[in-house]
């Protein structure tokens, strides 16, 4: 006996039509403090010094609280807003950020200033992963999503140049807690348009919520960053304060895998890592992150020790590298479109491998046109990259998953970092210090002492004076230039390896035919029109489950349909060319 199914009604999306936009720009505008807070403090390091006294090591706690905070809960938030809302932990998140921001700007003591970066750390790790997996559930179609992660990249880029700048500033006409006061009136802005605004989403609540294993998690990820920014700080790789962290950081983590695929009810589908193009996408935001964090602080030397420009017109000098990447980010919807994950990931390797391989020419004298060619090509480049994989990560991943897989990507870039400062500055320091091992007249302690960096060689040379000094400011501003060519070297390696891991990815964008919302989404305000379930969905879903495919809501199956979405995936760029139904395969 035939049945007639009445087509259910399509739910309003999350986004509520055109609000979708207005939603992005308060994301943005989160994403946007997130990422001043993490440089904006740097400036604003000798004023601190100058008013508080911080001992060398409360002085290196105030700097790193926030990221090594912020990395090792990215992912205890980001499944928490899985299970409880997402929407609800970035409004607690904008809160305790802005409660954290207070505290930092009034603070009077070392610990009072560490304990408030902390606070603010955990505020971040709740807005990070937050804002992405709420943009994965108001724009489920995949072109639209495109654009909008392009956008929030760029963003992204913009709030790590300018942290500098506007401490500066700020440092320069008020005091050094205005770097945190200036965070208050924003979120006090944000926080009552996020509650209106926002859509609440969530992924599968099912079972009860790890918290042995979301700690299991934190502590991990703190251990191996930790670890990283010891190495990254000249420390010993095998020395216990270094070696230890990691050691168990990474012992944490591999016993959080195995937990988790023990687990009925994960916090983390460890079946993500066994999808190519997630673990391929991870990775490039790894090796991208290396290479640019790496590459802007010994730029950053370069600059002010061996050109002898200003901080501020080092700032100047770096801005075509911001503009590319802003550039980069606005058109990467577009080129996803044209050219797919696969030429797009790989080709901005390329094109940043260029880039450095061009800085190799740079030598004692200042050369403003190959600088500034160098950096266009270096910040468009990266931030391609970044775009695609972050876009191609968050569409592989379903969105019940959306918070954990926001959070490892996040947790890739914060290691990414570290690892690139920790890398490519012991790459440095070994190609450095040989030249200095034997410079005429210079005592081997003022040798060794030179040795550990450029600024300290220079402050070596001023205190010997005449032709010694002389000689030791010369042998290190050479030794310098030598180094930096060696590390650019290693980092085009490197970035040419991630070109060659990028084949791992799609060749083209695969955009589903018909996209579903998340399930877990509000359908958005009053008045939306519910879609009512039909009869036969399980009759439906048993014929397409014996095909090894899914159903539509209709009970129209689909066969080959996976992780929730509706439809044949077929390539954006093809998608007006070719039937419905003509289930194209992806790669």
């Amino acid at each position: 006996m035939s049945r007639t199914h009445t087509a259910p009604a399509r739910p309003r999306a999350a986004d509520g039509g055109a609000n979708r936009w207005v939603v992005l720009v308060v994301l943005c505008v989160s994403l946007l403090l997130v990422a001043l807070d993490a440089t904006i403090l740097h400036v604003a390091v000798p004023s601190v010094t100058e008013d508080l006294r911080p001992t060398s090591t409360a002085l290196l706690w105030i700097v790193d609280a926030y990221p090594l905070v912020c990395a090792s809960l990215l992912i205890l938030f980001g499944t928490l807003g899985d299970r409880v809302g997402r929407r609800r932990v970035l409004l607690l998140g904008y809160g305790l950020f802005g409660i954290a921001s207070a505290v930092a700007a009034l603070a009077t003591t070392p610990e009072v200033l560490i304990a408030a970066r902390a606070l603010l750390g955990v505020g971040g790790a709740m807005i990070m992963p937050a804002t992405l997996s709420i943009l994965r559930a108001v724009f489920p179609d995949r072109r639209e999503r495109a654009t909008a992660i392009g956008v929030w990249t760029a963003v992204a880029a913009i709030g790590a140049a300018a942290g500098p700048v506007l401490g500066g500033f700020l440092v320069e006409h008020y005091w050094w807690g205005s770097v945190f006061l200036i965070n208050i009136p924003l979120m006090a802005l944000i926080l009552p348009l996020g509650r209106r605004l926002l859509p609440e989403s969530r992924g599968s609540a099912d079972g009860p919520w790890d918290v042995l294993g979301a700690l299991m998690a934190a502590a991990g990820v703190l251990g191996c960053v930790l670890g990283v920014k010891r190495a990254g700080a000249g420390d010993p790789v095998l020395a216990l304060p270094t070696a230890g962290p990691l050691l168990i950081g990474a012992a944490l983590l591999i016993l959080f895998a195995r937990r988790q695929k023990r687990r009925p009810h994960p916090l983390i589908d460890m079946r993500l890592f066994s999808r190519t193009a997630f673990t391929t996408s991870v990775g490039c935001i790894v090796l991208a992150m290396l290479a640019l964090v790496g590459l802007e602080l010994i730029a950053v030397q370069y600059l002010q020790l061996v050109l002898g420009l200003s901080p501020l017109e080092t700032g100047l000098r770096l801005l075509p590298l911001t503009f590319a990447a802003m550039a980069a980010g606005a058109t990467g919807s577009y080129t996803l479109r044209r050219i797919g994950p696969r030429r797009m990931v790989g080709w901005g390797f390329v094109l940043t491998a260029v880039a450095v391989l061009l800085l190799t020419l740079m030598g004692q004298h200042d050369r403003p046109l190959l600088l500034t060619t160098g950096f266009v090509l270096l910040g468009f480049g990266l931030q391609t990259t970044l775009f695609s994989a972050y876009e191609s990560m968050l569409s592989e991943a379903p969105q019940r998953s959306a918070g954990g897989a926001a959070a490892i990507g996040e947790t890739s870039y914060q290691l990414g970092a570290g690892m690139g400062i920790a890398l490519l500055g012991s790459v440095m320091n070994a190609a450095y210090a040989p030249g200095l091992a034997s410079v005429p007249g210079v005592p081997a302690e003022a040798s060794r002492a030179a040795a550990n960096s450029l600024g300290e060689a220079y402050q070596v040379a001023g205190q010997l004076g005449g032709a010694a000094g002389g000689a030791l400011h010369q042998a290190a501003r050479h030794a310098f230039v030598d180094g930096l060519h060696v590390t650019l070297f290693v980092s085009a390696g490197l970035l040419l390896l991630g070109a060659l891991m990028a084949l791992r990815l799609p060749r083209v964008m695969e955009c589903p035919a018909d996209a579903e919302p998340d399930p877990g989404t509000d359908p958005g305000p009053a008045g939306a029109e519910p879609a009512r379930a039909p009869d036969s969905v399980a009759d439906a879903a048993a014929g397409a489950e014996a095909q090894g495919g899914k159903t539509l809501p209709g009970g129209k199956a689909v066969p080959g349909a996976v992780d929730g979405v509706t439809g044949p995936r077929v390539p954006a760029t093809r998608e007006a060319n070719e039937p419905a139904g003509s289930g194209r395969p992806g790669h």
